[in-house]
């Protein structure tokens, strides 16, 4: 590992990682919330499991998805108004059971260290995703945080993305995207930047056909995935 991050000054100058799914299993909290939510309106509650299935593309996308799934359309001023409720339900529940995943403190703290400019970039927003990092200890790791209201155009459009290279003025081949959906791999693709998929995210689709360069079964591999990569 140690030969990995030598590297990090030279090739990743930044390594992007998506949230949710990728550095933290955010699925027990969000779910929870959901059935607030549901149970607000009378409706009945979703599985754990049925809510991973539906997250990604942000938490409007996720009301969406949650209330089809009780024969419901939600569209137009409901929508909005749903989604609000969601958003003031679920920013009380950021962090009761959410928890790291499997190698994200060790990466995180080895790649800062080395000089590795870190970044966020989430479909969640950005005030919520400042709060789940500053909470497990992350404020002073990562450089730069985007997220779904932040401005750019969402994952998988390549907006986010380019955005954070911009801000820590790093150029998209001295860049690296960490995810494990199609909207993080895609969202490098359209950008220019190499990129890693993750296993065990919150997708349908497994991590081997999402069309990243490397795939792996958790962030434990990430230093070989990048000396593989390495130009």
């Amino acid at each position: 590992m140690t030969s990995a991050i030598e590297q990090a000054d030279r090739w990743p100058r930044a390594i992007l990682f998506d949230l949710d799914g990728t550095l933290i299993d955010s699925v027990p909290d969000i779910a929870t919330s959901v059935n607030k939510l549901l149970a607000s309106e009378s409706l009945a509650p979703l599985t754990v499991d049925e809510v991973r299935s539906m997250i990604g593309h942000g938490i409007a996308k996720l009301v969406e998805r949650a209330f089809k799934a009780r024969d419901i359309a939600l569209e137009g001023a409901p929508h909005v108004a749903m989604t609000e409720r969601m958003m003031d339900i679920y920013k009380n529940n950021l962090t009761e059971q959410t928890v790291l995943l499997s190698g994200t403190e060790d990466i995180l703290r080895r790649y800062h260290g080395a000089g590795c400019h870190l970044a966020v970039v989430t479909n969640k927003p950005e005030g919520f995703s400042r709060k789940i990092l500053d909470h497990f200890g992350f404020s002073a790791t990562i450089n730069c945080v985007v997220g779904g209201d932040t401005g750019p155009a969402r994952k998988p459009a390549p907006d986010m993305l380019l955005h954070a290279l911009k801000q820590m003025t790093v150029p998209v081949s001295d860049a690296l995207m960490v995810g494990d959906s199609p909207a993080d791999i895609d969202a490098a693709k359209a950008a220019g930047v190499k990129s890693v998929a993750v296993h065990g995210g919150y997708t349908p689709v497994p991590a081997n056909e999402l069309g990243a360069d490397i795939t792996i079964d958790d962030l434990n591999e990430l230093p070989d995935a990048i000396a593989r990569l390495k130009p």
